[in-house]
């Protein structure tokens, strides 16, 4: 039986660990194969292509990039085509997070979560626009509860993610009725690798927002995905707030 996206290419930003490696184990066992970017976890990256390509060979390629150089977003694109002949999803996956308070706001942080948030995204998605064209494809924006609801002390990342929102919204207008658009938005799914959130106390208290009374898993995330790639061909214009409930108790 043929698999929903047998004979799909797929290109995944940020897809060596986290909530980017389970999108990539998602699609690929649906039968995509893959283009997993990454920019400084190579490790993560090189063991995520072992154990994919041992299930299926030449199914995954590896491409390094700094989505904060602008001269990446073309490249990653003519990569793909040359490697795999075509394009057919653009997953938007990549991101940073950090808080930003006001009062220690600095260019430097604005570069980089604008950066990562929303410029690249948008260059990619023009960058690809063509391929994606004659594919009839889609994008997919990994976005976040709060680009409506703002999380305190986030400035400009909550900006960011907000930007994503109407981006994706906007694109869908833009690039129809050959491309489709749509976007999730996670709630708490994994906490963050650095120590901003270890308190436990502050964590409960997140989850007990949430109508389901527990965290996610990345693959809820990837789910999403998969269905908006494989499964929704009448889908454009649309964000998916995946976060277990949380997002009607703010």
């Amino acid at each position: 039986m043929a698999q929903p996206l047998q004979d799909k290419v797929v290109l995944v930003t940020g897809g060596a660990k986290r909530v980017g490696a389970a999108i990539c184990r998602r699609l690929h066992a649906a039968g995509a194969t893959l283009m997993v970017h990454y920019r400084s976890s190579a490790a993560e990256a090189r063991a995520l292509v072992s154990e994919l390509t041992a299930q299926r060979a030449d199914s995954v390629a590896l491409t390094q990039a700094d989505l904060l150089k602008a001269a990446s977003f073309a490249g990653l694109i003519k990569e793909t085509v040359r490697t795999f002949g075509r394009l057919d999803a653009l997953v938007n996956n990549a991101s940073s997070f950090y808080p930003t308070a006001v009062g220690e706001i600095t260019e430097k942080a604005w570069d980089d979560l604008m950066g990562t948030n929303l410029k690249a995204p948008l260059f990619l998605s023009q960058a690809a626009a063509r391929e994606l064209r004659k594919a009839h494809g889609c994008i997919v924006n990994i976005l976040d509860i709060h680009a409506e609801v703002p999380m305190k002390n986030y400035v400009v990342y909550n900006v960011a993610k907000g930007g994503l929102l109407a981006l994706t919204r906007s694109l869908a207008r833009e690039l129809g009725p050959e491309i489709r658009v749509n976007g999730i938005a996670p709630g708490t799914i994994l906490w963050p690798d650095d120590d901003t959130w270890q308190d436990e106390v502050a964590r409960q208290r997140i989850i007990n927002q949430t109508a389901l009374k527990r965290i996610g898993e990345p693959d809820d995330i990837a789910k999403a995905v998969e269905f908006l790639i494989a499964a929704a061909p009448y889908v454009t214009g649309q964000v998916i707030a995946v976060d277990g409930g949380r997002s009607v108790n703010l």
